[in-house]
């Protein structure tokens, strides 16, 4: 197949530049920083390469780079952030630290619309995060747009084909970011459109048989989206090898354990469920710390799939980790470490099982159309995200039986809200979250010291960026109203309107 390269530096949004570019259904994969030229000249149906962004700055000594080779490939380039900035850094073109950060939604005011942003309008909406930027540029590159902490916000040599924006079109908060890797991949690197969710179906069915072979495996099956898709990936790759594990922590949904034997038991893999609140539960007394919390799930649930994996004489752990799990997670070589999720960050390094991802490379949304391909049941595909640590990162400070009870019944009553008011479909998750302090309150005529319940209704395509929903007030009302009546643990709610970033989609 045609294919597009993305070259890693580090950047939050790294591999979604490959999965936008894969929308375009072209192929697109990702390679590490210093992936050699000759090594890029070897990959069948190289079309372009893209220099992702990054947290460094040029001029730091252990900044990633690759070597200045890399522009003379013979394909076109295209540089985002970082790579903007290093691609003029490499042709001896100016790059300074900035004197403010320009992070957010900016104008980007456009003077020349070429090739890469033909069809803009000569103001666009634009996601920035960075702070250097570059000066001046390199003899015969020439600037094409500019914002208001940029001078030189978009640029383009057409003789070497090499472009450079300091924004980020992968993000969908640049309004017409699609358009500008459509320019990129199809217009200007004539890559065809080759790629599509049955050639992820074949490959990763292929790939799981190649991976695993004759030997057992076990999953661990959460029922939500990404490891309910992954076990039925597994189960047409490997069959009766295949044991999905269910682990109730005691911090899962509301009756989420009579659901998931509901759904489940009819397959033909071998279901089963683990009862071990009690065991999470002693194991997460007076602990506060999120990062904590998270690496004591991650090693809990290893232990309980390492019991089961000798019951079964299994050796290998598959898992429904995606892409933004690792990212965030800080895997790939020069990504920061946001928070570490329990099936990715929380592994113990002595772990005896050899762990499988299927899903490592995609996005959520596209593990919805992965799902519906293989005909999994809507409600699993249509159900809201929930974290893998469950509750417990929804709780701020100590988790206890009694805390888990109240967000697990707050959260259902935010998402029956949801579906009584034809919202539930429209947004990505609706969740609530306890805090670890209290409030004054009135109720019954008697004044009352309870907990504040934190209500965050967030809409996402991908979970690297989001926007709090702008849920409409009588749907709140009713939420906060029920909240308080039917929680008598509860008397306050207040409505989270932060956009990710600067948040996460959690609060831990």
């Amino acid at each position: 197949m045609d294919r597009i390269v993305v070259l890693d530096f580090g950047g939050q949004y790294c591999h979604l530049i490959s999965r936008r570019i894969r929308d375009l259904g072209v192929y697109c994969e990702v390679l590490p920083s210093d992936t050699s030229l000759q090594e890029l000249r070897k990959i069948e149906g190289l079309k372009g390469v893209i220099l992702s962004g990054g947290a460094a700055s040029v001029y730091d000594k252990k900044s990633p780079k690759c070597s200045p080779e890399i522009l003379k490939v013979g394909v076109p380039i295209l540089g985002i952030c970082y790579g903007h900035q290093l691609i003029a850094f490499l042709e001896k073109g100016k790059v300074r630290y900035g004197r403010q950060g320009e992070y957010g939604v900016t104008q980007l005011n456009v003077t020349e619309k070429d090739k890469i942003l033909a069809g803009l309008q000569k103001q666009e909406k634009v996601w920035m995060n960075h702070r250097d930027v570059v000066e001046s540029l390199p003899a015969g590159y020439r600037t094409l747009a500019f914002t208001a902490g940029s001078r030189i916000a978009a640029y383009a040599n057409i003789g070497k084909k090499i472009f450079g924006v300091q924004f980020h079109p992968e993000v969908t908060h640049t309004t017409r970011g699609h358009r500008i890797l459509k320019n990129f991949a199809v217009n200007i690197c004539k890559a065809r459109k080759q790629w599509s969710t049955e050639d992820f179906i074949k490959q990763a069915i292929k790939e799981a048989r190649q991976a695993i072979g004759k030997r057992k495996a076990i999953l661990g099956l959460s029922g939500g989206i990404d490891s309910s898709t992954a076990a039925v990936l597994l189960e047409k790759a490997v069959g009766k090898n295949l044991t999905a594990v269910y682990v109730d922590t005691g911090l899962m949904r509301f009756k989420e354990t009579e659901f998931m034997k509901k759904t489940f038991s009819k397959r033909k893999l071998n279901f089963r469920i683990v009862n071990a609140s009690q065991r999470f539960f002693k194991a997460l007394k007076g602990v506060e710390k999120p990062e904590q919390k998270r690496k004591i799930i991650g090693r809990l649930f290893v232990e309980i799939f390492e019991e089961e994996a000798r019951k079964q004489k299994a050796e290998v752990l598959v898992q429904g980790t995606i892409y933004s799990d690792r990212i965030e997670s800080g895997v790939t070589k020069h990504s920061s470490v946001i928070k570490s999720h329990h099936n990715v960050g929380g592994l113990p390094k002595n772990m005896k099982l050899e762990v499988y991802e299927p899903l490592r490379d995609i996005y959520k949304d596209e593990v919805r159309k992965v799902a519906r391909k293989l005909n999994l049941p809507k409600e699993i595909i249509e159900r809201h995200v929930f974290p893998g640590p469950g509750l417990a990162i929804r709780i701020i400070g100590e988790v206890t039986p009694e805390k888990a009870e109240i967000v697990r019944k707050a959260t259902c009553i935010i998402e029956q809200e949801l579906k009584n008011s034809g919202l539930y479909k429209k947004v990505w998750m609706g969740f609530a979250v306890l805090l670890s302090i209290k409030s004054v309150g009135i109720q019954g005529d008697q004044r009352t010291y309870r907990y504040p319940i934190v209500v965050r209704i967030i809409q996402s395509k991908d979970a690297m960026t989001a926007n709090y929903t702008k849920i409409p007030h009588p749907t709140l009302e009713k939420i906060s109203t029920r909240t308080v009546n039917e929680l008598k643990q509860v008397n306050r709610v207040v409505y989270d309107i932060t956009n990710k970033p600067p948040a996460t989609m959690e609060w831990e």
